[in-house]
Parts: structure tokens; sequence; C-alpha cells
């Protein structure tokens, strides 16, 4: 066996993987040395060069996030989905491919612990669902059995290998226009899908608030990355293993209240924090954005109407939607094409409770401004706080 052929060398790779799997040391990546010994002891023949590449090939799947590595290396790649045992799935420029990586179980397994344990997590079958974050990030949701039917699943988002300008995701007269908006301190809700790019366009609305300006952020998992000098990042923390010391995102909100923020940005809002957020809106933090799942403009009212009532079930709806027409002053709409590209398609400009024309306006779409917006800006002080300069379509 001088010359192994990869095949060779291949099995003796996974003889040796399993031998380090069956160390039970899965959260810490094995010592260099110990992968040598297990290799000449496994296949005692194999010359230096040989044992060299075992070794290396063994440490990449055992070290970091292992066979992902190259995957992750890659920044075109958005999201990484491991689907159980088989082939590894990638996002890349809105498009889904299968890759030539394929996993089994125990590694699997591997990976996820190795997320989760430094960050005093657990994920087995009395915990099956966990939700993570990655040095660089990049979120991470990782299902194991029984809720997973076949096989441990990790999905991993990616974020911060590259920031979108706002003339990225509309053209150049609407973009103008939000970065007035964000300039005057207009309260904006980002409306879009699951993967309709929310928050990429989030950041690149943040891109517009003028340096100087204190701002919180509050997110489930931190995925903004915000260009100012002056910017707070909160992140709210799930139950320990023991099922203590959780701390929600509306905790978080109500905390950013007290620590002098010109500006608060939620990541997502996505139940009873909508109430806080709102108040936020209203008392003293204009400028404030955050995002939520929605089919529309409409429909985003709709849903932070639903959040509010979940954790304020006593509050009369007519209360909650004077409220809501108050707070917000524009939903700006996103969507993910079949081209895989993610654009704002719909501005819409809310309206109050009563109007005759309901309760949202269309004033740009994502090419061209349809109408300026009629409510006053909320820093009319500001320069150029006058929209006229934009230019209506």
């Amino acid at each position: 066996m001088s010359e192994p052929t990869a095949t060779a060398l291949g099995a003796v790779e996974d003889a040796v993987h399993r031998r380090v799997l069956a160390t039970g040391r899965s959260a810490t990546p094995v010592a260099t040395a110990d992968v040598i010994r297990l290799v000449r002891d496994t296949a005692p023949l194999l010359g230096r060069a040989e044992v060299d590449v075992v070794v290396g090939r063994v440490l990449a799947r055992t070290g970091g996030l292992g066979p992902l590595e190259p995957v992750m290396a890659d920044p075109g790649i958005t999201e990484v989905m491991v689907n159980g045992p088989g082939p590894v799935w990638i996002e890349r420029h809105g498009r889904l491919a299968r890759t030539d990586v394929v996993l089994d179980t125990p590694a699997i397994d591997l990976l996820i612990a190795r997320i989760v344990a430094p960050l005093g997590l657990r994920v087995d079958r009395a915990s099956p669902l966990v939700d993570a974050r990655l040095p660089d990030g990049s979120r991470v949701n990782a299902v194991v059995p029984p809720l997973a039917v076949d096989g441990p699943c990790l999905t991993i988002r990616r974020f911060g290998a590259k920031a979108v300008a706002l003339d990225a995701a509309a053209a150049p007269p609407v973009a103008a226009l939000l970065r007035w908006a964000v300039r005057v301190r207009s309260n904006v809700i980002v409306s879009g899908g699951t993967g309709a790019g929310k928050t990429t366009l989030l950041n690149a609305l943040a891109g517009a608030i003028p340096a100087g300006e204190r701002v919180v952020t509050v997110e489930d998992a931190a995925e903004l990355r915000l260009p100012g000098e002056h910017v707070v990042r909160l992140e709210a923390r799930p139950p320990s293993v023991e099922g203590s010391g959780a701390v929600t995102i509306r905790d978080l909100v109500r905390n950013a209240l007290r620590m002098r923020p010109d500006r608060i940005i939620v990541g997502e809002t996505r139940g009873p924090e909508a109430l806080d957020m709102l108040q936020a809106m209203n008392t003293g933090h204009e400028g404030s954005l955050s995002t939520c799942h929605a089919n529309g403009p409409e429909d985003a009212l709709r849903r932070l109407e639903t959040m509010v009532l979940t954790g304020e079930a006593a509050l009369p709806l007519a209360a909650v939607r004077e409220q809501l027409a108050s707070a917000v002053d524009l939903v700006v709409h996103v969507t993910r094409g079949a081209d895989g590209r993610r654009r704002v398609t719909a501005v819409a400009e809310v309206q109050p409770v009563d109007h005759p024309d309901g309760r949202t306006r269309l004033i740009a779409t994502g090419d061209e401004v349809l109408a300026l917006p009629e409510r006053p800006p909320r820093r009319a002080g500001t320069p150029g706080a006058d929209p006229s300069w934009v230019g209506a379509g």
C-alpha cells in the first residue's frame, strides 16, 4: 500500500473519524497528536505523506465546522442547509443548489454539538430545537430527532459578508425617498416573507442614520451590522439547560428605553414586544426601525395588531389601531423574485384609521416614486425635511 488510492485513503479517513467520534469528545476538536496516533494504529503501512493527508482531512472534519468550512468560506453563499444524512444544500444569489459535501448522522451531531456546547445550550431528545449564533454572526438553527424524522437538520443563515446599498434594492428615486425618510426620523417597518431580505434592507436603511445618534438594536440573534459609531447591540437569551435565565425581546425593548437611545431598532418584531416598540415610537424615539413577516403593507399592519393583542388581550382593537396609525409612518415591502434578486416592491404611507381610502397609501414601487408623503416629518427642522426634492413620478 505504498501508493494508496484515493478510495483507500478515504476509507482510512472515515475509520479514524469514527474512532474520534467514539471518544465522546464531540464538542471540542481532538489534538493533532491523537489523530496521528489513530491514523497509524488504523493503517500502519501508510507513508508519512499519506498520514499527513489523512490527518489533515480528519482535523478538518473535527475542527471548527469541519466539512462545512469550504462552503462557509465562499462569500457568495448566503444559506447552508443540512437536511439530515446526505448532501449539503446551499443558497447562492437566491437559488438553491446541491453541493458535493455529503454528511452522515454522526458528523451532523458533531457539528451541532460543537456549535451549541460553548454557548451553554443543549440539543437532545428532551430539547430537540435550538437557535444559536456563530462567531461571525451567522444564525444557526438545529432540529434533531424525534422532531426531525429523517435525521438531525442544521440550517445556517450567513450575514455580514458585504453590505448592500439601498440603490441595489430599489431605483435611485425610491432609494432617495427612503434615505430622506430615515433622515427626518420617520418610523419605518420593513415587511416581507422569509428570506426576502428584510434584515439586509434594514441594514441598508440604518446606513442613512446621521452620525452622532445613539442607536440601540434589539434582536433575537444578533445579525445587524450598523455602520454608526454609537451603536449598542442587545441580544435575547434563551433559557439555560436548567430552564432559567431567559431574557426576551420584550425585556430588551423595555430596557433599551432606559439607555437614552435616539433610535431603537428591533431586528424582527414577532410577539408582544410590538406594543413596547409602538410606544417607543410615540414617546420621543422617532426614527425607529423594525421588520416583520407579512405579505404586504396592509398585512404588516394586521400582523402588528395581532402581535400587540397576544400580549395585551385586554386592549380594545380600536385603541391598538389608533396607536399603530400614530406610531408607524411607512411600511417598506421587500420580496425575492424568481431570479433570486431581493428588491423593494412597495413603499406605503400609513394613513389615519378613519381615512376613506384605506389604511395605507402606495407612494412608491421599487422602480419609481408615485407620490410624496403627506404625513409631516417628525423632525421638521432637519435639513431637507421637505420631500419635494425627491421628485414624484
